[in-house]
């Protein structure tokens, strides 16, 4: 088990992380996570716990949730002004946080509208293909997607309301997992209310960025807030859900007792560590420095001629269009890992098949946090250029060339050298950068 740990450590340390949905924890989220915290079982909620020995845990659980209010802020602005919002810190990540707000707010076989995956939406908002109920959201729910604009990349929001006059869902939801733009909630809203859905914004993503100002704020217009607390908002790895105060009991009672048992105590812990760092001029400005690396990245890689869904971003998401290169995201992964460079492969609007997409995902967050900026992340899309050109030699005219032969081949000489060689100026790169931050 050592030797794992050590392991990953070393991967972490001497890898450029470029995958949207990772990050690096604080040194103090790290000592919450692996504290005294993960040994109590607390069913319930602060006051109203299962077990004997939760007064602490009540304190703590109290204390994050007063930091989660405070850090977007929701507090009552004066003394007697009754909350407009709740908010529970106890799902476990952000899909079953997600499903808790399902299971709060509809019955089985409501209709549900989410992004389509292929288009940057995220599984748990009722991912299907024609053959499968992918997601549980879908298998419990009838759902059925709205898309982005095959021109321009961006929320179609005349289409999305022609659909959902027709559809009528219960519940329309405004989140992604891979769009780079930002979001226009108060056209939403005016959806929702002329379909009579509840309107719920999954911010995982942009968590983060909301929290620093540097992306709009769902909370004037939803109902529901939902969050991932590791991405942006750079916490331990857990799930958040913001209510309108009217829905306290409808929420808290999804979470427990209906979907889950005791609440993870040592997450709960390291996300109230996280809140208060995020509410800090620092954090404002790694938010600020997240925002200017992502636009540094993509406008050089449009410089190079490469295509970039919505032709560029609003966030920290870079998605790389490489259809007119003729290689799939699963190549470019495959070589970028053997560079010490980690990325994913995503799908983009127009792949109809999630297992073979068509595109890479890139984020800024990670590297952000190492101290990397817009200079930085220029290299970075210099060695991008120089990974793809060695892919497309690589794979040469064989087009249809399956995974496995790619990977075969980057063994053989000439490529297994020029890895090599992009290897150690990735590490060379990374000397100067810690991987842990200090609040």
């Amino acid at each position: 088990m050592a030797e794992i740990l050590a392991a990953e450590e070393r991967r972490q340390a001497g890898s450029l992380e470029l995958i949207a949905s990772e990050n690096f924890v604080s040194p103090a989220v790290l000592e919450a996570l692996g504290s005294v915290l993960t040994n109590k079982y607390s069913e319930g909620r602060p006051g109203a716990r299962f077990y004997g020995g939760n007064q602490h845990i009540d304190t703590l659980e109290r204390l994050c949730e007063r930091r989660a209010l405070e850090l977007f802020g929701l507090l009552p602005a004066g003394e007697g002004e009754e909350p407009q919002w709740g908010v529970n810190v106890q799902p476990y990540s952000g899909s079953p946080a997600n499903f808790a707000v399902y299971t709060a707010l509809l019955r089985p076989h409501d209709r549900i509208m989410g992004l389509d995956l292929p288009d940057g939406g995220h599984l748990s908002h009722g991912y299907a293909t024609p053959k499968r109920r992918v997601s549980a959201t879908s298998i419990y729910f009838e759902s059925m997607p709205y898309r982005v604009d095959p021109q321009t990349g961006l929320i179609d929001y005349d289409d999305l309301e022609r659909l959902a006059l027709v559809f009528r869902p219960r519940l329309l939801i405004a989140g992604a997992s891979a769009y780079p733009r930002d979001w226009d909630y108060g056209r939403m809203r005016r959806i929702a209310d002329s379909c009579g859905a509840y309107l719920m914004a999954d911010m995982a993503h942009i968590s983060g960025l909301v929290a620093a100002g540097e992306a709009k704020s769902p909370f004037e217009h939803c109902d529901v807030v939902t969050s991932t607390t590791h991405k942006s908002l750079r916490g331990p790895r857990s799930g958040i859900i913001f209510y309108r105060s009217h829905l306290k009991d409808a929420i808290d009672n999804a979470v427990f007792p209906a979907l889950q048992g005791g609440p993870h105590n040592n997450n709960i812990g390291a996300l109230a560590v996280a809140l208060k760092e995020a509410n800090s001029e620092a954090f404002r400005n790694y938010a600020k420095a997240v925002k200017a690396n992502a636009k540094a990245l993509a406008s050089s890689l449009l410089d190079y001629g490469y295509t970039l869904s919505s032709n560029g971003t609003d966030n920290h998401i870079v998605l790389w269009d490489l259809r007119p290169l003729n290689l799939t995201g699963s190549k470019l992964e495959k070589l970028l890992e053997r560079m010490h460079v980690t990325a994913n492969r995503n799908t983009i609007p127009g792949d109809r098949n999630a297992v073979a997409p068509r595109g890479l995902r890139l984020g800024t967050p990670a590297l952000t946090t190492r101290g990397l900026r817009e200079d930085d992340f220029r290299w970075i899309a210099t060695l991008l250029d120089e990974a793809v050109q060695l892919a497309c030699e690589i794979q040469g005219e064989r087009q249809g060339m399956k995974l496995v032969d790619f990977v075969a081949a980057m063994d053989q000489e000439p490529y297994a050298s020029q890895l090599e060689g992009m290897r150690q100026r990735v590490l060379d790169k990374l000397s100067g950068f810690p991987m842990m931050h200090k609040q």
